[in-house]
Formats: structure tokens, C-alpha cells, sequence
């Protein structure tokens, strides 16, 4: 289970937690513009856009979880078990493995608007990476600092979204997802006022009434709608610590304590990382389970026109600074 968001202040910015019972060595994976992608049906990418993102590189290729490109274009794929479904190669349409979707994306569109062009005549298919890496079943949050979209693909096609909220999370369908905010439109960060009776002198006891109501548990649906409510009414300052800070606290809201959702298998869902990008600087920051001191790394600070991957593993030792040392 995953969250992702959108949020804009002077910058604007895009991530997501990671939410699994286990780390896959992930690592931020720059893919520079003349990296060569071979796509099963569609032939090679040459030359594209930089990518940077968090991703497992098997046989020296980048698999994607979430990732900007160098014009600011960003997208986060997350679990959508049960729901997505992909196709069979079909012919005369844009045949792209769900593992290629990322890249395919980011390595030549600059905009949402770009991307829904491209998606005009996409078949999303099951053909899997590898043997030992079966199809994941996924959706895609895919935004830029101008416009937010939506991506299933399900039973009866490739359906697209406006995203108005800036917010994916798992199950179920996004409609649905954003129908179930009409059940939470009386929730407000103002002090509530008393709707119950006017024969009744009610009054606020507490801060936080306003919000009475607002889910708690770590289901999707209710993850979608406290950090929907979170993100809608958060306040930050400009500057890139405030805001790189308000989005972590915004997804710290939806992060996973290891030993509090457990898997019929009995293991344990936990945050493993959580991602914020500045897509206008191309600045990857993250924290993980292990670590919560933020780390960035920054894609202009590499020679974009190389054609081989950079990796950066994960910084995941705790590092705490000691006030008072001696």
C-alpha cells in the first residue's frame, strides 16, 4: 500500500511512500539522455530526456517506482491489486509493458498534455520483465506544476483522470476514490460551529473538533482521505526547507508503523521510503524506514548527456546529531 501527493508552493513538488513488508535494494537511479531503452514492441529510445527516480536496476535497466524527468514531468506507479489489468500485444496500437510505462513517458514528454496525447493509442501489456519479476498490477499518478492526471487500466480499457486532489493511494477505482470525499465535506480545520441543536449551548472543548470524523486507519480509501485533507489545508512557507518539510509532514500523516498492518502471510507492511521531488530544481529528497534525516540528490549535478545509469544506494543507518557532545 502506497500514498502519493502533488504540492505546490514557490516549486513545485511530487512524491509518494512506499509502503511493503520489505525492501527491493531500490536505489535514486539517474538515467541519462542517451541511456538506450529497448522496449519490447516499440522498438529503441536513443536519445530522451534525463530521468531521475527511485528504482530496482536489474540487468543494468532501470525499473521505476516514481520519478521526474528534466522538464519537470513526474509519475509515482502504485499497487492496484485486483483492479488492473493489462492486454495482450495488439496490433496498431502503442504496445508498452507495464514496466516500460515510466520510462516511455518521461523520456519524451514534457507535459500532461503531452502525455495524454501519447495515451491516445496506448495498450498497456502483461508481458512481464522477467521471469523472476512477474507483472506488477499498478495505477499511475503522473503531474506536472500545471495539471494532474490519473492512469488505469482496467477490464474496459485505459481510463484517464483529471486529478484534481493531487492524491493517489490503492484501492478502489480513483471515481470512486473521489466520490468518498462528498462523505467528508463537512470536515474542516476551523473550530467546528454548532449544527446539532440550537436548543443546545455546544461548544468547542478542544482544537482539532473541526476535524472529527477524519479516518484514521490505514486503508487506502482512508488514506486517500486524510491526506487529501491534510494536503488541502496545509500551510507552508516558500522557501525550499519549508516546504520540503511540510511535504513530509503531510505523508508522515499516511506513513506505516512496522507492526500494525499484517499480511495474511503474517508479515508486516511498513514505510520503506518516502520521496519528495522538486521537479523544477530536479532535486530527489528521501527518507527511509531506518532513516529519517532527509537525503537529496540532485540529477543537475551529473553529466546528463552520458549514456550509462548512475545509481545511488539508499542512506539507510539512522544518523542522530548529539547536541551536547564532549
Amino acid at each position: 500500500m502506497c500514498t502519493a501527493i502533488t504540492y505546490k508552493t514557490n516549486d513545485f513538488y511530487f512524491g509518494r511512500t512506499l509502503d511493503y513488508i520489505h525492501s527491493f535494494e531500490e536505489n535514486v537511479v539517474i538515467t541519462p539522455r542517451n541511456y538506450i531503452f529497448d522496449f519490447r514492441d516499440m522498438g529503441i529510445m536513443q536519445k530522451h530526456y534525463a530521468i531521475i527516480g527511485m528504482a530496482l536496476v536489474k540487468n543494468d535497466y532501470p525499473l521505476y517506482y516514481d520519478a521526474v524527468n528534466e522538464k519537470g514531468l513526474c509519475i509515482a506507479g502504485l499497487n492496484f491489486v485486483g483492479n488492473a489489468v493489462y492486454l495482450k500485444t495488439t496490433p496498431l496500437k502503442e504496445n508498452i509493458a507495464q514496466f516500460e510505462l515510466i520510462p516511455w513517458i518521461l523520456g519524451q514528454c514534457a507535459t500532461v498534455k503531452e502525455v495524454k496525447e501519447k495515451l491516445k493509442n496506448i495498450n498497456i501489456t502483461n508481458t512481464p520483465f522477467s521471469n523472476e519479476l512477474p507483472v506488477a498490477q499498478l495505477h499511475w499518478i503522473i503531474a506536472d506544476k500545471s495539471e494532474c492526471i490519473t492512469v488505469e487500466s482496467v477490464k474496459d480499457g485505459v481510463k484517464i483522470y483529471e486529478n484534481k486532489v493531487g492524491v493517489l493511494t490503492n484501492n478502489p477505482t480513483f471515481p470512486e476514490q473521489v466520490f468518498n470525499l462528498n462523505n467528508y465535506m463537512h470536515l474542516t480545520s476551523k473550530p467546528p460551529k454548532n449544527r446539532f441543536s440550537k436548543a443546545l449551548n455546544l461548544k468547542s472543548y478542544s482544537l482539532g473538533l473541526g476535524a472529527l470524523g477524519l479516518p484514521g486507519d490505514l486503508s487506502s480509501q482512508s488514506r486517500f482521505v486524510r491526506v487529501a485533507f491534510t494536503k488541502l489545508n496545509s500551510v507552508s512557507g516558500n522557501s525550499e526547507i519549508e516546504s520540503i518539510g511540510q511535504f513530509f509532514h503531510i505523508l508522515e500523516t499516511v506513513s506505516q508503523t512496522n507492526g500494525c498492518t499484517q499480511t495474511q502471510n503474517g508479515d508486516f507492511e511498513k514505510t520503506i521510503y518516502t520521496s519528495c521531488i522538486n521537479a523544477d530544481k530536479g532535486i530527489y529528497y528521501y527518507t527511509t524506514h531506518q532513516n529519517r534525516q532527509i537525503t537529496a540528490v540532485n540529477i543537475n549535478h551529473e553529466k546528463l548527456d552520458a549514456n550509462t545509469i548512475i545509481t545511488y544506494p539508499l542512506e539507510k543507518q539512522e544518523k542522530i546529531y548529539i547536541q551536547n557532545k564532549k
